[in-house]
């Protein structure tokens, strides 16, 4: 006999479920802040108020982003999670890095 475990007893799903729920609310969270960032608009070019929602919306969905992919860069995290788990996250920060840089 072997001494392979058995497919039940693979805690591996669980495991997924468990390391998924940050970057998932990492992501939530990028995604309203960008969702944020892109729906603000600006009155005029002397409206002060809105440029600084728009970037602050944009510095918290890259912050939020980027802390998502620290969390996937973990050895254990990557081990269990693929790619498909951070790139929403990683797409969210780029459009949002993308309208910080474009501006109002």
């Amino acid at each position: 006999m072997t001494d392979s475990p058995h497919v039940e007893d693979d805690d591996r799903g669980c495991l997924v479920v468990v390391l998924a729920v940050p970057i998932v609310l990492l992501t939530l969270v990028s995604a309203y802040f960008c969702w944020t960032a892109l729906t603000i608009r600006p009155s005029g070019s002397w409206d002060d108020d809105a440029y600084a929602g728009i970037v602050l919306a944009c510095v918290m969905s890259v912050g939020a982003s980027g802390v998502a992919a620290a969390v996937w860069v973990l050895p254990g995290v990557r081990r269990v999670l693929g790619w498909g788990w951070v790139v929403p996250a990683l797409v969210l920060g780029v459009v949002a890095g993308v309208r910080w840089a474009v501006g109002g």
